[in-house]
């Protein structure tokens, strides 16, 4: 047997539901997992927004994207056209966008100043926690998760392949959505995504107590 099976052979005993559970891009999550949830997550609208809300939808698209991503800019007028076409109060799809970044020019204030400038037409929520997006295994803004009237992930990824909105030639979110809307499982379900790296915030690890404190 190979050495390095060898050696990896007990790490895979060990965890072999966390392996499983991730995607080829994604290390939390696979497709056909169910969505993790969030409840009164802060909008740019003055009203808290819970995937709850979007029961009634036959399909759910969550945008990681943040205000200080050249990428994530670039990306806004897409999103709004998207949202034109399946979104809104009657459309079947539900669209809500996420930032979790904690810095200045993403703050909840410049956020509301984005989205009234640029007139999103789609809920504009802020995580202070950074739970929705470690949920989701998001790493990069933006990024798209495209949810199916089971709320299970369907698909995730990049909303198409190029960040030049005329150079487009495939649209990955799009073909999604309609292969979900038809009942089918789309045939392309997960790719890689580019843009800017979510910044997390270091999570401190507890100390073990000490004997004393036992």
């Amino acid at each position: 047997m190979n050495r390095v099976l060898i050696f990896l052979a007990p790490c895979l005993l060990l965890f072999p539901d966390s392996l499983a559970a991730a995607g080829k891009y994604n290390y939390t999550l696979d497709i056909g997992d169910a969505a993790p949830t969030w409840k009164k997550l802060p909008g740019t609208d003055g009203k808290e927004h819970s995937l709850d809300d979007l029961k009634d939808k036959k399909a759910v698209v969550l945008i990681f994207t943040c205000n200080s991503c050249p990428f994530a800019v670039a990306y806004e007028d897409r999103i709004i056209d998207f949202v034109k076409r399946h979104g809104g109060p009657k459309g079947e799809v539900g669209v809500m966008a996420v930032n979790v970044n904690r810095v200045p020019e993403d703050s909840p204030e410049k956020m509301a100043e984005r989205a009234k400038a640029k007139e999103f037409n789609f809920p504009y929520l802020f995580d202070e926690s950074q739970q929705i997006a470690r949920d989701y295994g998001a790493g990069r803004t933006p990024q798209f998760f495209l949810l199916d009237g089971d709320r299970k992930i369907a698909y995730m990824g990049a909303m198409d392949d190029n960040d030049i909105a005329k150079q487009v030639k495939v649209r990955y979110l799009e073909d999604a959505l309609q292969a979900v809307l038809a009942g089918k499982q789309p045939e392309v379900t997960e790719t890689p995504t580019t843009g800017c790296a979510i910044r997390y915030a270091r999570q401190r690890r507890s100390k073990p107590a000490k004997k004393n404190d036992q």
